[in-house]
């Protein structure tokens, strides 16, 4: 097993030309990256280095910052037994990042979660129908400029199936 620094110098050295910013934050490597450059590093991530679970997909909100969101993801290596965080930043207008599912499967749910709490969109994902809020809440919450004193729509009780 290689050192945990070794893992990460093979990262920031091979990797290079597909993140634009890299730093230690309490001993887990972050790299800021350009949304085009997501998926093809970490498909390498996965495939050349282990890192092999998909831990975390959300998003940080920033009002009156271009681009507005954050989207940030974590990664671990089994094999290196190290963590890994992504940052890939995304305007209002458009929060669209691409979808993991063909690399992990548990992204289908957890793309679920920020695409209902913040609107982030996840181009490839199918199903990013609400799995925390009920069908018809109208907004996302977790934005901070969500009223929270708003009234939502009242929807019938569907009963048990």
């Amino acid at each position: 097993m290689k050192e945990p620094s070794m893992i990460y110098a093979t990262i920031l050295s091979n990797m290079k030309d597909l993140y634009e910013r890299s730093w230690d934050s309490f001993g887990t490597l972050v790299l800021e990256l350009p949304v085009g450059n997501l998926y093809p590093l970490v498909e390498r991530l996965s495939e050349e280095l282990g890192f092999d679970l998909f831990l975390d997909v959300t998003a940080v909100d920033y009002p009156g910052r271009n681009p507005r969101f954050d989207v940030v993801y974590h990664f671990f290596s089994s094999r290196h037994n190290r963590r890994l965080r992504l940052k890939v930043q995304v305007p209002e207008g458009d929060p669209g990042v691409p979808t993991l599912t063909g690399l992990y499967g548990s992204a289908r749910y957890l793309e679920r979660e920020a695409h209902e709490m913040y609107g982030i969109r996840f181009t490839g994902n199918d199903d990013l129908r609400p799995i925390l809020l009920y069908e018809g809440f109208v907004g996302h919450p977790l934005r901070k400029d969500y009223p929270i004193d708003r009234e939502q729509p009242i929807v019938a009780y569907r009963g048990a199936r």
